[in-house]
């Protein structure tokens, strides 16, 4: 599917038309239309995308999770395989993280991937 009906079908799922979601875009009459020959700018892409806050990969064709977090599904993957190789054994001054140590550095690291993730 191309950019013009991934954005077509996401307006039909909101209820709005193509001359409308222009119109709140501020683009021309038919400038959505033209991508379908032509390739839009990243500026105009990231406009669409976040318009229907979704990732400029989803409106490319290059993932089919729509949601914005979608790009995180790796990330996600990446994290879960980062703690549970790391996280026995993590010792902090020579000594072995408690459980709840572990729990706490768990949420931590989360915490600093998600910001990061959100830049991406």
């Amino acid at each position: 599917m191309d950019i013009y009906n991934r954005i077509k079908e996401l307006a039909n799922t909101q209820k709005i038309s193509i001359n409308r979601l222009e119109e709140n875009l501020g683009f021309a009459r038919g400038y959505l239309y033209s991508w379908k020959k032509k390739t839009p700018g990243v500026d105009k892409l990231q406009k669409v995308a976040d318009y229907f806050q979704v990732s400029t990969d989803y409106l490319l064709g290059r993932a089919d999770n729509m949601n914005k977090q979608g790009k995180s599904d790796k990330y996600n993957h990446d994290l879960k395989e980062f703690i549970e190789s790391n996280m026995d054994g993590m010792a902090y001054g020579g000594e072995n993280l408690t459980e709840d140590d572990k729990r706490k550095l768990e949420m931590a690291l989360k915490l600093v991937f998600d910001k990061y993730n959100d830049k991406f």
